[in-house]
């Protein structure tokens, strides 16, 4: 067994590619392997911003033989009458390469047993490795020279090693070998790799750390380490240190300073220049407050730090002097005052302005305020908030900064003497800006966050700009997946379609059958959300059961909540096999009129009060929201049905008696449909 490396040298490759071009790397190996019949041990992908590298342990030397059954004509094309192989079979053998009379007949058919012999890995990974490399795919590609490959970035050098031996191949002109290139500036340049088994070793001779996890480590304890130095803590988030990572091969920390004038800014417009734009760690004291100090990574070695300290100072400086000025002229007028200029920025083509879409806010925050019976200050704050959401996307410091939306929004409405609650609220609105970012927690937030969301899905839809495929430029999929989670995360119970009715009638859209179908629209869009959401924890059926309507999307948390814990009970089967024959002859009816006088048989009578009698119950419950205890009491219906069915033929000849059997079959399954689509779930 051997070692193999295949290094793959490059111009500087994007930070935000690398994680998803070393995992194809390795995706695409493991499977090479796997078709060509090669053993191997641990498959490794290192990068840094001028390689891709693979390493794969334990490499067997040698393909597998194989042997196998190849079906061949059916036995009766195969032979002639006087048993000697037809033309058929003769031809089917020849291409097996397997003499006829070595074919073997089974099941009404002949077979060839083809036997393979394994060739030597280092044959096999002259064709594996280029076509592994070619079949790399990238968001975007370059090409050069008159090539017509396509790649991230120009190849420079490959270096592809089996144990010691030179793999040769060529991509794009390069050639493979056994030489790498070491740090631009701290190597003296190219080095030879001695066997694959030293690859990391010997790039860290020549100062390149070539495994991104061993980088990661350093980074941290590096910028740890010098912000103790200085007192202080490092603001370290892992989307930073992630794009950090891929920019250097060789990392140094090192600390600058800023004038301590600028820390009389907002914190936010500090931070988002250093980090956002200069990609610097910002230091904070143990109590949070942020200092005059950021952190940088450097890559090289500890030659000439305070150059590079300086350096550092004076494009933060240039940064800062920006913020500064934006800010001072930001506050020559308030935040209210700033939102008039809205009247000139277009929201959506067709739609308005801005200050239109602020006004739609204040309407569409009061109702969701109504509808939730907040308290009259929750409802004041949501409206202001509303109306001062948008202010700051016309304000120097966002325009520069865009980064900073809805912060600096909250900040001058703190500094205008705004109430905290608005303030917070004008901040928490966008929320949840990205992936795996938190949810608006104050009240006026919450209700503020939910009707811009509505507002955005419905302007968008009713322009046709529906996502579709992996297509969503305004961020729909994720405002919806919003709006899910706001309403799972507060407890709220409110009706989709009020708020979507409110908000098309904001947008000016008349037409009846225009608003059905965008309304049915943006349901079957939330639909998806949540079926996402629930797909986490709940069965498949059980989510099919109870995501028909999606009016009250908490609701539905809460019933597909109650129906997984209804389907583990032991009793379960019986009841539901009950509510489904139920459902299955309801189908037949569309009354619900029951005549009560001429119910004649004791089991229809029996189910008749049953289901008098637990209706206002469980319509009760179900009204609370409490859908286990609904579940409880309509699981006292089971042997009622069970023993109508017994005992009633519900095609009567009579068609008086017949329907009225129906319409009692239709109320009940009208009744358990308020909890769930019972036939849906699987037994």
């Amino acid at each position: 067994m051997k070692n193999l490396l295949l290094e793959i040298g490059t111009e500087e490759i994007p930070a935000h590619a690398m994680p998803n071009i070393l995992m194809q790397l390795k995706n695409l190996s493991e499977t090479s392997f796997k078709d060509s019949r090669i053993k191997v041990g641990e498959i490794k992908t290192l990068g840094t911003p001028r390689r891709l590298a693979l390493i794969i342990n334990d490499v067997d030397e040698t393909q597998a033989d194989i042997s196998e059954e190849k079906r061949g004509p059916s036995i009766k094309i195969a032979f002639d009458s006087d048993g000697n192989p037809s033309k058929a079979a003769v031809g089917f053998a020849r291409g097996q390469k397997v003499d006829p009379k070595n074919l073997v007949q089974k099941d009404g058919y002949v077979y060839a047993i083809v036997h393979e012999k394994g060739q030597s890995t280092s044959e096999i990974l002259k064709d594996m490795l280029p076509k592994i490399i070619c079949s790399l795919n990238f968001p975007n590609n370059m090409r050069w020279g008159n090539l017509d490959f396509k790649f991230i970035r120009p190849l420079r050098w490959i270096a592809a090693l089996f144990g010691d031996e030179i793999i040769p191949f060529e991509v794009a002109n390069v050639k493979s070998g056994r030489k790498s290139r070491g740090h631009r500036f701290l190597s003296e340049g190219d080095f030879e790799i001695s066997d694959a088994k030293n690859y990391v070793a010997d790039c860290e001779k020549n100062f390149v750390i070539v495994d991104q996890e061993q980088r990661r480590s350093m980074i941290v304890a590096e910028i740890e380490a010098v912000a103790k130095e200085c007192g202080g803590k490092a603001e370290i988030t892992d989307d930073l240190l992630e794009e950090v990572l891929y920019l250097v091969e060789y990392p140094t920390a090192l600390a600058g300073k800023f004038d301590t004038k600028y820390l009389k800014l907002p914190a936010e417009a500090v931070i988002t220049p250093m980090r956002d734009h200069q990609r610097y760690f910002p230091v904070k004291t143990f109590e949070g407050e942020l200092m005059p100090l950021f952190i940088t990574i450097r890559n090289g070695g500890r030659e000439y730090l305070e150059t590079v300290q300086h350096g550092n100072e004076r494009v933060l400086k240039a940064r800062l002097e920006d913020a500064q000025f934006f800010f001072n002229e930001d506050r020559k007028k308030t935040l209210e005052q700033h939102r008039e200029k809205l009247k000139t920025v277009v929201f959506q083509e067709g739609l308005g302005s801005i200050y239109e879409k602020t006004e739609r806010l204040e309407k569409l925050s009061a109702l969701i305020a109504d509808l939730l019976k907040v308290s009259a200050e929750d409802k004041k704050n949501s409206i202001r908030a509303a109306q001062l959401s948008k202010a700051d996307l016309v304000t120097g410091m966002v325009t520069e900064f865009t980064e900073l939306q809805g912060i600096m929004g909250r900040e001058y409405a703190k500094l205008d003497g705004e109430d905290a609650a608005v303030s917070t609220a004008i901040d928490e609105h966008y929320m949840p800006r990205f992936a795996g970012d938190n949810q608006p927690k104050s009240t006026a937030g919450r209700i503020l966050s939910l009707a811009d969301k509505i507002d955005n899905i419905v302007a968008t839809f009713s322009r046709g700009l529906i996502p579709t495929g992996s297509q969503d430029p305004f961020a729909l999929r994720r405002q919806a997946l919003g709006i899910v989670n706001t309403l799972i995360e507060s407890k709220y119970s409110l009706s989709l379609k009020k708020i979507v009715d409110e908000s098309m009638t904001l947008l000016k859209i008349s037409d009846e059958v225009g608003r059905e179908k965008l309304f049915e629209s943006v349901a079957d869009f939330m639909r998806l959300r949540i079926k996402n959401v629930l797909g986490e924890n709940v069965r498949y059926d059980v989510i099919d059961a109870v995501i028909d309507d999606v009016d009250d999307l908490y609701s539905v948390t809460l019933k597909a909540s109650a129906i997984s814990d209804f389907v583990k009970s032991n009793d379960s089967t019986k009841i539901i096999q009950s509510f489904v024959r139920v459902g299955n002859l309801a189908k037949k009816s569309e009354s619900v009129e029951i005549d009560s006088k001429i119910l004649r048989v004791d089991a229809e009578i029996t189910l008749y009060k049953a289901f008098e009698a637990i209706k206002v119950v469980a319509d009760e419950l179900i009204e609370m929201h409490d859908y286990k205890g609904a579940i409880e009491a309509l699981k006292k219906l089971s042997s009622p049905i069970d023993s109508f069915f017994d005992s009633v033929m519900v095609m009567d000849e009579d068609l008086k008696i017949r329907g009225n059997r129906l319409a009692l079959l239709k109320s009940v399954d009208n009744l358990l449909s308020k909890i769930a689509a019972f036939g849906k779930i699987v037994l």
